[in-house]
């Protein structure tokens, strides 16, 4: 499976679901909360810009926002939303791909890093965030943690989400660290779709040595956007990283 194969224009047009799911208001609105703050008052450039899920309402609270994005499809549905002019994306991938300008906050959401599918290219993907901050410049990432703990031996699959039209579950492979997620949806006619996603699943510690090795601190890390507190427990976490500032 590679990811140009993966995010093509079905898949780019089912990516919307305005007011539901990662566009439900109570799912969205925390996280612009939170970055316009972080950006403050400054640009922000997001890695995996896809249809401009949180750049559109970002740009909408003042904060200028560039995107790179691997995907032309999605770039294609973003332009329904906003032309180049309000929303320049390059095209590309995250890891490597470069932005013109400065920027006080580089953001990468719902567990998008993981769609690089090596260490090497994660780490990667950290430096280029770097290259593109000004001295004490913010890098945010929202990632899942890994449940591994409900994988008893000898099974390879956990079953993550139910729902009358949805089921989602998750098939791991701990040696290469690989996991890939399988989403089945069903309509009134009870037939089911399948669309799958392989990602390289990071362990908290794992990604703050990527941090480290790129030159950020870790300024913080919540268990949502909301700053809900991290602990053992957690599913998730939005953590930020920090550029030493000019001295």
């Amino acid at each position: 499976m590679l990811q140009d194969d993966i995010w093509d224009a079905e898949t780019a047009r089912r990516y919307d679901t305005p007011g539901t799911g990662m566009f439900a208001p109570e799912v969205l609105t925390p996280a612009v909360d939170r970055l316009a703050g972080l950006a403050g008052g400054g640009a922000a450039l997001e890695f995996a810009v896809g249809t401009g899920r949180v750049a559109v309402p970002l740009i909408e609270r003042g904060v200028p926002v560039t995107g790179i994005e691997l995907s032309p499809a999605m770039v294609e549905r973003l332009r329904t939303k906003a032309d180049e002019a309000t929303i320049p994306v390059i095209i590309g991938d995250m890891a490597t791909t470069a932005a013109p300008g400065e920027y006080a906050l580089v953001y990468l959401v719902y567990n998008t890093i993981a769609n690089l599918l090596t260490q090497a290219e994660q780490v990667e993907c950290f430096r280029n965030a770097a290259r593109h901050l000004a001295p004490g410049g913010r890098f945010v990432i929202e990632l899942w943690v890994p449940e591994l703990r409900k994988l008893p031996p000898g099974r390879t699959a956990t079953v993550w989400r139910t729902d009358p039209d949805y089921i989602g579950l998750d098939t791991y492979d701990v040696l290469r660290q690989h996991v890939v997620s399988h989403h089945f949806r069903i309509d009134a006619t009870e037939q089911a779709q399948l669309f799958r996603t392989p990602h390289r699943y990071i362990w908290p510690a794992e990604l703050d040595l990527m941090a480290q090795l790129a030159g950020f601190d870790l300024e913080s890390r919540d268990a949502d956007w909301t700053g809900t507190e991290f602990t053992a427990e957690s599913r998730s976490h939005v953590s930020v990283y920090r550029l030493p500032p000019r001295e």
